[in-house]
């Protein structure tokens, strides 16, 4: 889990993975769970398009 969250921050955030495995366990649980919610929100957000696309 913690890899898949260190290549999201290189690709999106612009930060290099031994900055996020660097931080402490709270601020890791923070970055993976921000994480997390943005992408159940992209997920919604490119299944409403879809749907409207349908119509």
């Amino acid at each position: 889990m913690e890899a898949n969250v260190a290549y999201y921050c290189l690709h999106k955030i612009h930060k290099w993975p031994h900055e996020f495995l660097s931080l402490d366990r709270y601020e890791r649980a923070f970055v993976i769970a921000a994480v997390q919610l943005k992408l159940e929100h992209d997920k919604k957000e490119a299944d409403k398009a879809k749907a409207g696309k349908y119509r």
